[in-house]
């Protein structure tokens, strides 16, 4: 890493936990290979004083923009001064940018880093049909991500319904031609099955979906970091399905945020 001075400009990443994330591992090797004096920190802070802490944040003249991730994207979007259509739409942030005088900009590149890693492993969701686990900030920017890429059907999946029946009518209302449908636990009869929830995470975490409705010619696909190997992926290998790992995602997202922050542009890129 490089030398840290009076000059080093910041960046941080928001969490609750914050053991597991990787994020500042792969800005700050980018950071260090464009020769950017800056530095991206973890912070962790419980939803009970996001708030706070991101008033904090504001004040911080040397800071450039943060990363927030579980469980805070949907709260962040009435931090922000401002929001991209994009944000809105999905109803989370998980990357803002601060203005020198202090306006907080967010935007939302999960979905956009999501596809981009399937694309780079070769998988194309385009005329495929998806299942989708989850409908917070992650899984609202994944859906709407899958929608754009042409999924030829998408079923939502979650413990709260209304959660999953609110992102289906969001989804219809803006891809009026896509056949969606409010699903159970069970993820059979999809060429694509998405975690889009942070189940996994911790310990003793229940599983997404049932695994065991799982079928060999299906992509079993994770947005967690860490553990690579999550119970859910470790299932569906011993059920045959093909596995995608959540590091492609994360590796998609890390150009995009530097550029959105404005570190790419700092060093010329």
């Amino acid at each position: 890493m490089n030398k840290i001075t009076g000059t080093t400009r910041i960046c941080a990443i928001l969490a609750d936990p914050i053991h597991h994330v990787k994020t500042p591992q792969g800005i700050n090797r980018l950071l260090q290979a464009r020769g950017v004096d800056s530095v991206m920190v973890p912070i962790h802070v419980t939803a009970g004083k996001l708030a706070s802490v991101v008033a904090g944040l504001r004040d911080m003249n040397n800071l450039d923009g943060f990363v927030v991730t579980v469980p805070h994207k949907t709260a962040m979007v009435a931090l922000c001064d401002e929001v991209s259509p994009a944000a809105v739409r999905i109803g989370a942030v998980n990357v803002v940018r601060r203005s020198p005088d202090g306006r907080l900009i967010g935007e939302m590149l999960d979905g956009e880093g999501f596809i981009a890693g399937l694309r780079r492993e070769g998988i194309d969701p385009e005329g495929r049909s998806a299942y989708l686990a989850g409908a917070g900030g992650a899984a609202n920017a994944i859906a709407f991500a899958l929608a754009k890429a042409g999924v030829a059907r998408l079923t939502v999946a979650n413990r709260t319904t209304a959660k999953a029946i609110d992102l289906v009518d969001r989804l219809a209302a803006a891809y009026p031609l896509l056949p969606l449908a409010v699903g159970t636990d069970d993820p059979s009869g999809h060429d694509i099955v998405v975690n889009g929830t942070s189940l996994g995470l911790r310990p003793g975490d229940a599983l997404p979906c049932d695994a065991q409705r799982l079928e060999a010619n299906q992509i079993v696909a994770e947005i967690i970091m860490q553990p690579a190997d999550t119970p859910l992926l470790l299932a569906a290998r011993r059920q045959g399905c093909r596995i995608h790992y959540g590091a492609p995602m994360l590796a998609c997202q890390i150009e995009l945020m530097a550029a959105f922050m404005g570190i790419a542009e700092a060093a010329g890129a």
